[in-house]
């Protein structure tokens, strides 16, 4: 989207600084000298209240007195006189704004009253603001050259559009950007972000030229489900890599079900950045490795990597490392093997790995690349380099880079163990490869380049709607709650599960001897007999469920136990009865479910079930609703996948009819989306079929986000 008044901030043709002063290491001070020192193109206003010379320029006393238009307003004064600057500004016609003024939401209620009526202002004049309690904004293209921040070192020129979440933080790094080798095209630190977040940069840089890539540091995501749109249509252009602070479980930690127990804050906000496409990082050393990968690298068009090393023990590791990220070792031609062993020596190998030994010169380095860099059967490449016989470490990489520039289409990464005095001199070049130290760092970026690819080549994924029994389910709910119940019980559950589509197993409710008996015979044994209670959830904890009752005598001691058991603990007034249900046969026991996280919404769950769910911890998580590439995903990405293949010469799983049960269920919390935990637990797998079959759930609403949704009034509730 083409945002003209978000332009006012980031390529303003004249600044005004509200707040500049004369007295040395204030933020109002520095602004000042580095918007000079950078040289920005336009016209910069001072305003102080004293009027005066600042920096060499005239000083206003106030806004309305520039005699030019301004299209950022810079506001650095004491936070009490926010509000009437802005007046001020709106008087002037000034739509940018950027307040690096602090004393907001972030001190407490009084603050973020302050921040809410700032609020209020900006929308109500048009404005766009970015702050309160930031850094500023940078932006390097030369036709701009904008450094409106505070922090000490000016900005390096590059191609990545950076989101700082933190002001602190965002200054460390726009200070040691020389020393990463890398440049920012645009930088926004968002502060509070009362008005432009990371999803503003996001829509803003979509289609800006001079943003190759886009960086976020996170402490939040304000509206998942905006940021999972805008993300998904963005990096099907250009790559955006994001630091996601605040890994902690929280949101569902206490929750009483299995999935929710699975399930906190940093599940979700990792389920988000997946599906979205992002390219999440644990560290800031990780995500500016990342990025100088893809500031430096196209996006190659296949995941086979050749090897160039003077070593073969690197050479080794970084083929391990390629292989461990399943990426493919380039099957190297027979026409570029035969070109190798014309100049190589005899000891060399020209198989991939491609080891030229200790002994290469810097015209082996060159004429090796060249040649390997022209096979079709080569999609990336790792050029090693260890210093022996006195082969200078900076010579190979001006020689590596001089082929990289005569062919750009091939991303090509340097691994040069020496010394680190070598990636000082880096610094001061102007490099077009990345170069790392260790071998598994480059591995690292041709996976991040490899993932990439296969997102943007990745068809886009479909919400399918199900023919399902939604009448039904309200009425099932609907009964749940005129009886003060937020837990449905077992024969509810599944009885939900059934009106969805979801394969559920043969069942019958019994509540005498008789119906039990009359239910067994009509099913065939082996029967499951499971007890279904108002008051008794976990059934296990009383034996509520008892397996494999091969006859009706069985059924019968077994039946008559169970209401002993109930009685002697004061539980059997709640029975409504007993479930009679078909006894599938299969050792691969699944769950599947959904639990809610407070910020993000419904989460999707799927992993190995069973009595180990919380154990193995084998389960993966994704937001609702589920795409048909999301639910296909969730499946192949656990390592139970392996047992639904068919491992030891069991039944293959009908991994279409798994994945249709989660899109089902993905629909269910769509259309009810109070439902607040699922489980299914186990989603047996039949041995005969193949079939993912339900044979438990549970099921728990929020009663009042329920009782909204039913119009319930004083009284009992009624569907709507």
């Amino acid at each position: 989207m083409y945002d003209s008044v978000l332009d006012k901030i980031m390529k303003p043709k004249s600044i005004a600084v509200i707040g500049a002063s004369t007295k040395e290491h204030t933020i109002g001070s520095d602004i000042m000298k580095r918007l000079q020192e950078y040289k920005f193109k336009g016209n910069i206003y001072p305003v102080n209240p004293k009027g005066g010379i600042i920096e060499g320029l005239q000083a206003y006393t106030s806004v309305l007195e520039i005699p030019g238009s301004v299209d950022l307003a810079l506001i650095v004064v004491n936070s009490k006189f926010v509000l009437s600057t802005l007046d001020q500004c709106n008087e002037k016609g000034i739509k940018g704004i950027c307040i690096i003024t602090a004393g907001f939401k972030e001190t407490g209620k009084e603050g973020a009253e302050l921040e809410k009526e700032l609020l209020n202002k900006i929308r109500q004049y048009g404005m766009r603001c970015v702050g309160p309690n930031c850094l500023g904004v940078v932006n390097t293209h030369p036709d701009i050259q904008m450094d409106a921040c505070f922090a000490e070192s000016l900005p390096e020129r590059g191609n990545i559009g950076f989101v700082s979440q933190s002001g602190a933080l965002g200054g460390g790094i726009l200070n040691i950007l020389k020393d990463l080798n890398l440049g920012f095209a645009q930088f926004i630190s968002i502060g509070n972000q009362a008005d432009v977040n990371a999803e503003t940069a996001i829509e803003y840089w979509e289609n800006d030229d001079d943003v190759k890539q886009i960086l976020l540091y996170m402490e939040s995501i304000q509206n998942p489900q905006n940021f999972r749109k805008l993300a998904t249509r963005v990096t099907k252009k250009k790559p955006i890599l994001a630091l996601k602070a605040g890994r902690s479980a929280a949101g569902a930690s206490a929750a009483s079900s299995h999935t929710g127990s699975l399930a906190g804050a940093d599940k979700a906000a990792a389920a988000l950045l997946h599906q979205s496409g992002v390219i999440r990082e644990f560290s800031l050393q990780n995500l500016f490795e990342t990025a100088k990968v893809f500031s430096n690298c196209p996006i190659p068009k296949g995941d086979r990597v050749a090897i160039i090393t003077n070593s073969g023990g690197p050479g080794i590791m970084a083929t391990d490392a390629v292989c461990e990220y399943g990426m493919q070792m380039a099957k190297i031609s027979d026409e570029t093997k035969e070109k190798l062993r014309s100049f190589l020596p005899a000891a060399a190998s020209v198989k991939n790995q491609i080891d030229m030994i200790a002994s290469a010169p810097i015209e082996h380095y060159k004429e090796t690349l060249k040649t390997v860099v022209a096979d079709d059967n080569v999609d990336m490449i790792i050029v090693i380099y260890l210093p022996f016989l006195g082969l200078k470490d900076i010579d190979v990489a001006k020689a590596v880079m001089e082929i990289k520039a005569e062919h750009p289409e091939k991303p090509i990464i340097g691994v040069f163990m020496t010394k680190n005095e070598f990636f000082t001199k880096l610094s001061d070049m102007d490099v077009n490869i990345p170069f790392f130290m260790y071998a598994e760092q480059a591995a690292d970026g041709l996976n991040r380049l490899n993932q990439q690819r296969l997102w943007m080549e990745r068809e886009e994924g479909k919400i399918p709607c199900y023919d399902v029994d939604r009448e039904k389910v309200k009425n099932i709910i609907l009964k749940s709650i005129n009886d003060g119940r937020d837990q449905l019980t077992t024969l509810e559950s599944i009885d939900v599960l059934q009106a969805y589509g979801i394969r559920a197993c043969k069942y019958g409710l019994a509540t005498n001897i008789d119906e039990v008996v009359t239910l067994g015979n009509s099913i065939g044994y082996p029967v499951v007999m499971k007890m279904t209670s108002k008051t008794t959830s976990h059934k296990t904890d009383v034996g509520g469920v008892v397996v494999n009752i091969r006859s009706e005598e069985q059924l019968r001691n077994e039946y008559n136990a169970l209401l002993s058991r109930l009685e002697e603990k004061g539980l059997l007034d709640g029975l409504e009865g007993v479930i009679i249900q078909e006894m599938v046969k299969g050792n691969r026991e699944m769950v599947c479910g959904i639990a809610t996280d407070p910020q993000y919404g419904p989460m999707m769950m799927f992993g190995l079930g069973g009595v180990f769910v919380e154990v193995m911890k084998d389960v993966t998580f994704r937001i609702a609703p589920l795409t048909d590439n999301d639910a296909i995903d969730m499946i192949k990405s656990v390592k139970a996948y392996k047992l639904l293949e068919g491992a030891r010469g069991t039944t293959p799983a009908n991994i279409e009819q798994i994945k249709e049960t989660l899109l089902r269920l993905s629909q269910l919390v769509n259309d009810f989306k109070f439902i607040d935990e699922l489980d299914i637990n186990p989603l047996l797998i039949s041995e005969k079929t193949g079939e993912g079959i339900a044979v438990d759930g549970r099921i728990k609403v929020r009663m009042n986000e329920a009782k909204e949704f039913f119009g319930c009034a004083a009284g009992a509730c009624s569907a709507v």
